[in-house]
């Protein structure tokens, strides 16, 4: 059922708002005002400036006197039970949508800019660059739909999708706050495509979109030192930092695209020294206890190239302010705590690329092969714990939707596999002497799913989440996962590969895929298959499950329908390898039913609210009408109950 919303009025046509009553109302409601401000202003705006502005639009919405209200209808925020709230959060409110529309605005060049679209003033934050943390796939994706909208249509989605406004309260704002033409906007803004398996509400509601929790980087150091005398420098370092920035040391060298050195600590310095690096030998992996990381040998054409050692390990510790930074969930991106070891020195493509490994994280740098230039790349990945089957490759560079993998050395044999043709031959990848593989299509940077590329290596199978490790697939119960060999594996993941895009960037480990159920369809046409896909993530947590309903009929490599999908959750795990999951399904006859599956040791099914009934064993069908939902339950063999996937 859907949230009956109701529309309210400022007091009275043109009912004066006192200014403490609009103070309370943006103190009050503060972080959602800044929120609608980001979410307003065009997101290629640099993120510093795009932060700080909201903050100012939110902070200039205090108007200078007792303030008009406006002569059409405004909806005010409205409280967990629906009943209208704070009246002056109107009043504010519009003024925060009317700032970022006019700091989001083009300034014609020949036209003095109107104050919105100056730089804010206020509030200002010296030698930092703030953005707020990162999100997942999914937010990412929203954001890259949001930028492609106009002001006007970015306002009316968030009034729709984050304040819960009604089209018509959602016109009436706009008007209210100058956009030329709300009919438009809204149009617009129904036409954005939210990411498959969320809702609008809780997106705009994460991190990824929140200006008032926010990360911190040091701007450039060096121009700032330039540009301000030696005492005044001294004192804004002490300020900003904390700590007055010191000097290397005499043999130090250049340190590239690094940030000036903090401090000076004999410590730290050896972890960062060329030198210290530890290099395992070519045959560790033939005597170590456990094949992993540690056991790779230093390989690479640079591996003694002193200068671009000590740019990659400077710029590990302190990344200056051109460096790009990419870490996966629940990695922590500081140096390292000694001498960490060198896996790659060498040029690939057009880059020139080092892979460390500090017992904990896999570390990517990559610069121009020529060294031209102060930028550079630095990706972290979570790889504690691998073992021979998770540490077989990792990823070297990115070109074009393009990617190569520096492979294990006990990798003897490696090609190259379309998961969507289960029946196709393995095509053999071509490797250099150093292990570093010829190109090949990434399915992480693809927008279809058109194939599904994914490495074989003996008999292990692994596919690019987006990711600097590969992501180990599996088929089977939970309990005993096996490498993806044979036609019943190679189809069950032809049916679950294209859900592995909602997978990506969440620093997954494995992904495993288990055919759970068969059931036999109520109007005789065939027999449905019911699979659980569940990846495990490096850091133990953050796991994704999915279940999928897969009629008969359909091509070899035709997804499954999703019909349910969890985050954190044990199920279909080796800790719980239950799972129950349904879908109300519609026959060839136009008949509509109830199904539902349980794997593991499922006794018996009930329904209940729209659709009541219950069966033993691990299937149930049950007749229903179109628009149905039922409430799932299962008992185990050991008396436990479950409920459905969700």
């Amino acid at each position: 059922m859907e949230q009956q919303q109701a529309t309210t009025t400022l007091p009275g046509p043109f009912a004066p708002v006192d200014v403490e009553q609009a103070e309370a109302a943006i103190v009050e409601h503060y972080p959602r005002l800044v929120r609608i401000g980001y979410l307003i202003l065009p997101p290629g705006m640099a993120r510093t400036r795009r932060v700080l502005t909201a903050h100012a639009v939110a902070q200039r919405s205090l108007p200078r006197s007792r303030a008009n209200g406006t002569d059409v209808e405004l909806p005010e925020q409205r409280t967990a039970d629906g009943l209208p709230a704070d009246p002056g959060y109107a009043f504010v409110r519009l003024r925060v949508v009317r700032g970022a529309l006019a700091a989001a605005r083009l300034r014609r060049p020949w036209r003095l800019p109107r104050r919105g679209q100056l730089p804010p003033l206020l509030p200002q934050v010296w030698g930092l660059r703030l953005f707020p943390r990162s999100g997942g796939a999914d937010e990412l994706a929203l954001d890259q739909a949001l930028a492609q909208l106009s002001a006007p249509a970015r306002a009316a989605y968030v009034l729709r999708g984050l304040e819960r406004l009604t089209e018509d309260e959602v016109r009436a704002v706009l008007r209210a706050a100058g956009a030329p033409d709300p009919d438009a906007a809204l149009d617009e803004a129904a036409a954005v495509r939210t990411p498959a398996g969320s809702h609008d509400g809780s997106l705009l509601q994460s991190a990824e979109f929140d200006p008032c929790a926010l990360q911190a980087r040091p701007t450039d150091l060096m121009r700032r030192r330039q540009h301000t005398r030696a005492a005044l420098a001294a004192a804004a370092a002490v300020v900003v930092c904390g700590t007055l920035l010191g000097m290397p040391g005499e043999g130090w060298g250049p340190d590239g695209a690094a940030a000036p050195p903090y401090a000076q600590n004999a410590a730290v310095e050896q972890a960062l020294e060329p030198a210290k690096l530890t290099r395992a030998a070519p045959d560790t992996w033939r005597r170590a206890t456990r094949a992993d990381f540690a056991a790779w040998p230093a390989r690479g054409d640079r591996l003694d190239d002193t200068a671009l050692l000590r740019r990659a390990l400077a710029v590990w510790a302190r990344p200056g302010s051109s460096v790009q930074v990419a870490a996966t969930p629940g990695t922590q991106a500081g140096p390292p705590a000694g001498p960490p070891q060198l896996l790659y020195a060498g040029k690939v493509d057009q880059a020139a690329v080092v892979l460390l490994y500090d017992g904990l994280r896999i570390v990517r740098y990559a610069e121009a092969a020529d060294g031209a230039g102060g930028s550079a790349a630095l990706d972290f990945a979570r790889a504690d714990a691998g073992n021979a089957a998770s540490s077989t490759a990792v990823i070297v560079g990115r070109t074009d939707g393009n990617v190569r993998y520096l492979t294990a050395p006990w990798v003897r044999d490696a090609a190259v596999r379309d998961l969507l043709v289960p029946d196709g031959p393995a095509r053999p990848l071509r490797r250099s002497a150093d292990g570093v593989t010829a190109p090949i299509g990434s399915p992480a940077q693809s927008r279809d799913c058109k194939e599904w590329n994914a490495l074989q290596f003996g008999s292990h199978l692994v596919t690019d989440l987006g990711e600097l490790i590969p992501a180990r697939l599996t088929y089977g119960a939970p309990g005993a996962p096996r490498d993806v060999a044979g036609p019943e594996a190679r189809t069950g993941w032809a049916r679950s590969a294209c859900n592995l895009a909602v997978m990506r960037s969440r620093g997954v480990r494995s992904v495993n895929s288990w055919q759970y159920a068969q059931q036999p369809l109520p109007d005789g046409t065939g027999i449905a298959d019911w699979a659980c896909v569940r990846a495990e993530t490096w850091r133990g947590t953050g796991s994704r499950v999915l279940s999928h309903f897969q009629p008969p009929g359909g091509k070899p490599g035709a997804s499954g329908a999703v019909a349910a999908a969890a985050d954190d959750s044990p199920a279909c795990g080796p800790r719980e390898p239950h799972v129950l999951s349904g879908v109300l399904w519609k026959s060839q006859a136009g008949r509509w039913f109830v199904l539902a599956a349980g794997g593991g040791e499922v006794t018996s099914i009930a329904a209940s609210g729209g659709v009541e009934g219950a069966e033993a064993g691990q299937l149930l069908a049950l007749p229903a009408k179109a628009g149905d939902r039922a409430e799932l339950r299962a008992r185990l063999a050991d008396g436990r109950r479950i409920t459905s996937l969700r």
